[in-house]
């Protein structure tokens, strides 16, 4: 194994191995910690945890337990990948994971760069903009776990660590591999070790990974990685073998728990033409509604059905008030846990997962324990194997086309 991830949710990891993947590399994504060594063909090995809105010391023994055991396969670098929206709090989680890595390896020049140009993410002057919105405008505010209301990366990094943060200019990324590593270097003297870096467009990123093609440690969205493996193809590190890929028929249910603007909008789309079922977060509370009879509904469908949660901000904070945020979240990701676990027992073969936290249940549901990625169905979301009879895929909340649920149900099958 050449390349060690640590992603810090399911989705994002799958992101990265799309990424991976489509430049070469054989990727395999792992849920958890593995208690086996890698088998010996894999290039990067992404050890996908639920890290994301845990307690930040529990973050970091989780990301060090992982990265203790890419080490132990041979990994020569190291990237933590979190999501293009910075999702953290003052508190963390990124800022303490980064830096804890950062120690345990002796990196002393730390990339940190969430963009992510093919969906809209960039960075610039430290500021992250979703489209042509900043940050903290851009729908983020809203996010019921980590709102993210502050677009200086600088600064809400600077909340999470002990350290000062530096920065990289678009002026210097667009200046070309040597002037990335000459403002990296200069900015490490001044004594910052994590170093924000602008980046606008996929080249921008392009360059900042073959600038880093010596550093140990870099942390980022899925991006940042896309430079990396013609590094190791230069040295004549990688067998140019990243995998076959077989559509997958049979039966086909999409799940959501995300309220992100975008996801919304693609259940609603969804809703128009396909069977669907909304949970409440009061039916859930008060178990009203149980998997066995979800999974049965949703087997008695045509089309693609789709069983969701997904409701907006106001409603979300008004079900926290009356619930508590953390039972609540708790609730449903318990709920499609048990889901997915009765609808793959029921035998469903495509399994659509819209949101980091309901993937990451949906996952544990499943008990799977390894992932071959796939070929992209949008920016960002690829098809993964789960074992020969099983395929998902597992989106990120703001990712995806309009038409994502029903596009992704005819590309696993493989007839789009």
């Amino acid at each position: 194994m050449l390349l060690g991830c640590i992603g810090d949710d399911f989705t994002g990891s799958s992101d990265l191995g799309n990424t991976l993947t489509k430049a070469g590399m054989r990727s395999v994504q792992y849920v958890g910690v593995p208690d086996a060594p890698a088998a010996p063909d894999v290039e990067a090995g992404i050890v996908a945890l639920k890290s994301r809105s845990i307690p930040a010391a529990e973050a970091v023994a989780q990301s060090l337990a992982a990265l203790k055991w890419l080490r132990d396969q041979g990994c020569t670098q190291f990237l933590f990948k979190y999501c293009s929206t910075f999702d953290s709090t003052p508190e963390g989680n990124i800022g303490p994971v980064a830096e804890a890595l950062a120690d345990a390896l002796g990196a002393t020049e730390v990339i940190v760069c969430p963009a992510f140009p093919a969906t809209g993410r960039s960075i610039y002057q430290g500021h992250l903009f979703v489209g042509d919105h900043l940050l903290s405008e851009s729908g983020m505010q809203h996010h019921p776990l980590t709102p993210m209301r502050d677009p200086d990366l600088r600064r809400w990094l600077a909340h999470q660590t002990r350290g000062t943060v530096g920065h990289v200019p678009a002026t210097a990324v667009m200046g070309g591999v040597g002037r990335v590593r000459a403002a990296l270097s200069g900015e490490a003297a001044k004594g910052h070790r994590l170093i924000v870096t602008d980046a606008i467009t996929d080249a921008d990123l392009i360059t900042l990974g073959h600038a880093a093609a010596d550093h140990v440690l870099i942390t980022g969205g899925s991006g940042i990685a896309m430079g990396l493996p013609e590094n190791f193809r230069a040295k004549g590190l990688l067998s140019g073998r990243a995998g076959e890929w077989r559509g997958q028929g049979g039966p086909v249910v999409a799940l959501s728990g995300s309220c992100s603007g975008a996801t919304r909008a693609q259940v609603a789309a969804h809703a128009a033409s396909h069977p669907s079922r909304e949970i409440t977060a009061d039916e859930v509370i008060s178990d009203e509604v149980d998997a066995d009879t979800l999974a049965t509904w949703a087997l008695g469908q045509d089309g693609v059905p789709l069983i969701y949660s997904s409701a907006d901000p106001d409603a979300v904070s008004a079900a926290q008030a009356r619930h508590g945020a953390a039972p609540l979240a708790e609730a449903i990701e318990t709920l499609f846990a048990d889901l997915a676990r009765a609808l793959a027992a029921k035998g469903v073969t495509r399994l659509i997962s819209a949101g980091g936290e309901t993937s990451g249940a949906v996952v544990s549901g499943l008990g799977v324990t390894e992932f071959e990625i796939g070929p992209e169905i949008d920016p960002g979301v690829p098809m993964i194997r789960a074992n020969d009879s099983l395929v998902l895929a597992l989106k990120s909340g703001n990712f995806g086309a309009a038409d994502f649920f029903a596009k992704a149900a005819a590309m696993m099958e493989g007839t789009a």
